[in-house]
Order: C-alpha cells, then structure tokens, then sequence
C-alpha cells in the first residue's frame, strides 16, 4: 500500500458525513507560533547571508520572526478577537519562556493548544530522544493551561516513521502532518487508530510568501477558490478548511489586510462554520468511528 498508515480511497468514494452544527465547510484557524532559538541556526530564512556562509547568531533572520511575536500576534489576536472567532495555535511549548505575554494571551483568549514541539526545530534531532521531547513539549503546555493537547503539529509537518505511534502513546487524539485528504481520516498506530486531521499546505502563508516567495494577495486568491470549489462540491459533501497562519508572515503591514479580506469571505458564506481541531475530531469520531480493520 502507498501510504503505511492511511488506507487509500478517494474522498469522492467515501462514506457521506452529516455536516457539522449544520455547516458543512469546517475552518480551521491555525496560528503557529514559534521559538527560533537566537544562539541556533535559523529554521528559515529570508536574508540570505554574504558570501553564502551561514551565521550563528543571525540576527536578520531572528528578527524577522522575533517582529512576528512582537507585532504581528497583537493584530492576529485583536482580528480574531473583534470577530469571535475559535482558534488553534500549533504552539512550540518553549513560546511559553520566551513569549510570555504572547502565551497569557492566547490563553486568555480561549485558543487551543496544538502540541508543535519545544523549539521550532525538526523532532527527529531531539536531544535525549523523540519520545523524551513530546512528553516534555505536552507537559509544559498541560502545566501552563491546565489541559493537556489533544493535537500535534510536527515542526516544519517533519516526522520519523516512529512518530504517529509514539503521538497516541503518549494520549494525542489527532496530528496535522498528513495532508492527504479534506476529511480527517482514520490512521493506523501501534497504539490504536488516531485521526489524520487536515492541514492545507497550499492555504499556508509560509508555502506562499517564505518558501514560493509570491507577491501579496496570492493566499487570499487561493483562499477564495478553494471556498468557491467546496460550495460547488455541493450538499452533501462536508470538507474541512484549515488555514495556517504565522505572525511574522501574515500580519505583517502590507498582509494584514489580506487576512482580514480572507476572514470577511468566510464569514459570508452560509456553509462555513469556524471550530477547532478538538471539536472537528470529536465530531468525526462521533459520525465516523474508527473502523476495526485498524
């Protein structure tokens, strides 16, 4: 089989699922929020250095995403604020030192916390194993919230091939990293079946803007086709629409309408409801429980 954790079939073949609160596009709002580690390479960069040799500190690349927690988040969280919004954050545990008022902030704001490692840094290089650093980033944000993260959002989507099993060990009830379907989907673990959640990786401002490099308005061009497909998908079809989002990226001056324009679109459609990724999981396991076979 192609995929060794998700049986293939096409969307248009499985079984129908009855729409969610009465809505059958669920938007997922995902903020990633991040600590690039100033005495490490950076994760991304946008400034190249001279000569092509790479500096530790890099503090032009640093400062790119240092600007994104200091001045991006606040619009991000007055947007969502302003309009009610449900959101997620795929929260590197370590945000919660670093960032603080960030992290107070998003608490406050009733945000889920989406488990996304320490640092922003591959999980495959962990120091003292995989394992030791999930169970360290879920008990830091367990100890800082009071609720222990139901999802997973891989660093950079990046996982081993030990990872979805060493996830639901350790009591995830669904991950992010597998961008294989606008439904959430049954995977297969060591431990039991846990839920593949969708996250668009074409809806994403740092495959837009930081990795394609494209002119400003391209996510909300994508943004309003996509809507525009899954209401031509027409009744009966339920799809699930996640946005990720990244403060150094999307609300930066010359973007920050861009989301805006993005969030009065979806609000305006009668299909859409906006949720999180606990409740699309546990509307899915309620309508679709997890087969046998897995």
């Amino acid at each position: 089989m192609a995929n060794p954790r998700v049986p293939y079939w096409m969307t248009s073949e499985r079984p129908a699922l009855p729409p969610m609160q009465g809505k059958r596009i669920l938007v997922h709002l995902v903020v990633n929020v991040e600590h690039w580690v100033f005495e490490n390479s950076m994760p991304r960069t946008i400034i190249t250095p001279p000569h092509g040799k790479e500096t530790v500190p890099d503090v032009p690349n640093f400062s790119w995403a240092d600007y994104g927690m200091r001045a991006g988040m606040p619009r991000i969280l007055k947007l969502f604020s302003d309009r009610g919004l449900p959101a997620s954050t795929s929260f590197n545990a370590g945000v919660i030192d670093a960032y603080p008022q960030a992290a107070d902030a998003m608490l406050k704001a009733g945000w889920e916390f989406i488990g996304h490692g320490m640092h922003q840094k591959a999980i495959n290089h962990a120091e003292g194993g995989e394992e030791s650093l999930i169970v360290a980033a879920l008990d830091k944000i367990e100890k800082f919230t009071g609720t222990r993260p139901r999802g997973w959002l891989s660093p950079g989507l990046r996982e081993t091939v030990d990872t979805p099993d060493l996830l639901k060990k350790n009591g995830i009830d669904y991950v992010c990293d597998w961008v294989i379907d606008d439904l959430p989907s049954w995977m297969r673990t060591t431990h039991g079946p846990m839920v593949a959640m969708p996250y668009n990786v074409e809806i994403n401002d740092s495959i837009i803007y930081a990795i394609e490099r494209h002119a400003t308005g391209e996510m909300e061009k994508r943004l309003k086709h996509t809507l525009k497909c899954f209401e031509e998908e027409g009744e009966g079809t339920v799809r699930v629409l996640a946005l990720g989002l990244h403060p150094h990226l999307i609300s930066v001056p010359h973007r920050m309408h861009e989301l805006v324009n993005m969030i009065d679109a979806l609000q305006a459609s009668p299909h859409v409801l906006f949720t999180t990724g606990s409740a699309i999981c546990d509307w899915f396991t309620s309508v679709s429980p997890a087969p046998t076979s897995l």
